[in-house]
């Protein structure tokens, strides 16, 4: 191969940095460490938040299929666009779990609306704050055909809860592939080793899933995601005031910052809570089942909620996003978002009117809508991370490339893979089994 190919072969990827002179088009893997350098520092700020999408939660892997021919199977969560796009796309004949024909026909007849528009089919975010809007008005419509409208509007509302319920918890993520949540697992490991006079980290996501919590727990990290109780864990904002905390000297009353606490916040609800009729306190949580009744499940995607005991938790929320990004010396991740949510967006653009705010973005640099306008603002402020990965098959900004490439190692990550290497070093020397016949087995 001449110098001209291993040219036309290299990888690279681009580490925009708003003024205009920094904006690099790195090469791997070298390009891993100027990156890796400059958030290891962004890390260490006064106070760090990260805001995860539905990308997230979407891994796709390589399987060997039929014929011997390699196929890419997702083994997460899909995001946003594939989901709407199976929901909403035309079927010749009714099926069970989607909108039927003649559902179909009352939103085009009677509201002017055409689920397979561009704007339902490739967010099934929109279709719901649609959907719910409709329903909103139905229910104090005096109107003839009001209460049959109502009826195929609900219908829909509670086909898309299932549906979104089935992807939530039916996948391969569920039935013994481990992909998604060792990438959750790696993650939190590495975020939450902050020094002890740092404020926690706050983690926000607009993912329903469980995988935030799963890696957590596994990990043995304490974390408040809004939720106190034990037998009955309700909804109780105040929580998100507390700090775990050691004591160090019983007779001084010392006491000092518990080592990997996180603080997590889902912003668009979650498959684990539900609503009942218990007075200041109606949202639980629950442990999430295959056999639950997805209806009584918050796994709305909109804050928009019609009723005020839907609407609290989804304002309380968004309050706490708000109030933690616009802090100074505040920095803001997002990874595997990709700006979709005006309500979302406006917050952010909010912090950006603080001077000491810092977005970092790991996304394509190249998609049009809110990460060209944010670009194009040149603002040194707003990093964008995004583009070739270091195979490929792999990006630069998504979720398993950040985690492995970007974020820094921790010290005790690098002792943790010492102590793995000698102990695999002892069992390769250590003397094999014998067989019974006197052959090693």
């Amino acid at each position: 191969m001449d110098g001209d190919d291993e040219a036309s072969q290299k990888l690279t990827f681009k580490f925009l940095r708003g003024d205009g002179t920094n904006n690099d088009e790195l090469e791997w893997p070298a390009g891993a460490d100027v990156v890796r350098k400059a958030l290891s520092e962004s890390l260490n700020a006064k106070n760090v938040a990260f805001l995860l999408g539905a990308g997230c939660s979407s891994h796709y892997v390589k399987e060997v299929g039929l014929l011997d021919t390699e196929e890419w199977k997702e083994v997460g969560i899909p995001t946003m666009a594939p989901l709407a796009a199976e929901f909403t796309k035309k079927r010749p004949d009714d099926e069970a779990g989607f909108p039927t024909i003649a559902e179909r026909k009352v939103l085009a007849g009677e509201f002017g609306v055409d689920i397979g528009d561009n704007e339902y089919s490739r967010n099934l975010e929109r279709l719901m704050e649609l959907l719910f809007s409709l329903r909103f008005s139905l229910s104090r419509s005096t109107l003839p055909r009001a209460d049959e409208n109502l009826n195929v509007v609900n219908a829909i509302i509670q086909k898309v809860q299932a549906f979104l319920w089935e992807k939530c918890t039916n996948g391969a993520f569920a039935n013994g592939d481990s992909s998604v949540g060792a990438l959750y697992e790696t993650f939190y490991r590495k975020l939450v080793l902050r020094d002890r006079s740092l404020p926690r980290p706050w983690v926000f996501t607009t993912n329903y899933d469980l995988f935030n919590e799963t890696a957590m727990d596994r990990l043995g990290l304490p974390y408040a995601n809004g939720f106190s109780g034990v037998v009955e864990r309700r909804f109780n904002p105040a929580t998100f005031r507390y700090a775990l905390a050691e004591q160090l000297d019983l007779t001084n009353r010392k006491w000092s910052a518990v080592d990997g606490f996180v603080y997590l916040c889902k912003i668009h609800g979650s498959i684990s809570w539900t609503e009942d009729d218990h007075g200041l306190l109606p949202i639980r949580e629950t442990v999430a089942s295959r056999e639950q009744d997805p209806g009584k499940v918050m796994i709305y995607p909109t804050p928009a909620k019609q009723n005020s005991s839907l609407g609290s938790p989804y304002a309380d929320l968004f309050r706490e996003f708000q109030t933690r990004i616009v802090r100074e010396q505040s920095v803001l991740f997002t990874m595997g978002y990709a700006f979709g949510d005006e309500h979302i967006n406006n917050i952010i653009y909010q912090a950006l009117t603080i001077p000491t705010f810092r977005l970092i973005i790991f996304a394509d640099p190249a998609l049009e809508g809110e990460i060209a306008k944010l670009r194009a603002l040149n603002d040194p402020r707003i990093w964008i991370i995004g583009g070739s990965g270091p195979d490929a098959d792999r990006k630069a900004h998504y979720f398993d490339t950040i985690i492995e490439e970007f974020m820094p190692q921790r010290p005790s990550e690098r002792i943790d893979d010492a102590i793995r290497k000698v102990l695999e070093a002892i069992s390769t020397k250590a003397p094999r089994p014998h067989s019974s016949d006197g052959e090693n087995s």
